[in-house]
């Protein structure tokens, strides 16, 4: 109740505006695109607040220790052990089958900093959950923030990056020279080739 009051009043003297709903699902993946700024996790949060959508987001253990580890906590976050022989999708989409409900967010550009390729991870956590991508957004062009979209991971990922290629745009992100075109790694020909031997 106190993030969202917050979340509306932040959102009211920033000039920030949230669009629609939260998303419609128990469980989902939710993308957190574009990420070109340190204001990106702010207006996330406050966004998510304004909107009553209990997030949940991924970090090292190190980052819960004390003294501000019950903060992390507060804010959404679930440490993950990345030495542990169990890889961090694996762990993300169990956390997600156990849980009664669990929106997770994340960002698949990774940095802040224009790269390449988006990272794999939100889509295969999705995949081996079984639960919707769901398409969030911050546009910096119109002060404007929400949840567009769910694209259910089916396998083939070209068809189904495509359908979030046409969602995001560089002209939403806060620096969109840094804007990263939504790709992966995996809609190469060389590792369609290497999933196919």
């Amino acid at each position: 109740m106190i993030g969202r009051f917050f979340g509306w009043i932040y959102f009211r003297i920033s000039g920030w505006r949230p669009e629609g709903k939260g998303p419609a699902y128990d469980k989902c993946v939710i993308i957190a695109a574009p990420h070109t700024s340190n204001w990106d996790l702010v207006n996330m949060l406050y966004l998510t607040w304004a909107l009553r959508v209990d997030v949940k987001w991924l970090g090292k253990k190190s980052i819960f220790k004390f003294p501000f580890g019950w903060w992390m906590r507060h804010l959404g976050g679930i440490a993950i052990d990345r030495s542990k022989r169990q890889n961090v999708v694996s762990q993300a989409a169990d956390l997600i089958k156990s849980s009664k409900t669990m929106c997770l967010v994340v960002p698949p550009e990774g940095t802040r900093g224009s790269g390449d390729l988006w990272k794999s991870g939100f889509y295969h956590i999705a995949r081996e959950a079984n639960v919707p991508i769901v398409l969030g957004y911050l546009d910096y062009s119109r002060k404007r923030g929400g949840y567009g979209q769910a694209v259910y991971p089916t396998g083939d990922v070209v068809a189904d990056m495509d359908k979030i290629r046409t969602f995001y745009r560089a002209e939403m992100a806060k620096f969109p020279a840094m804007f990263t075109v939504p790709r992966l790694r995996e809609e190469s020909p060389a590792a369609e080739g290497s999933q196919g031997s």
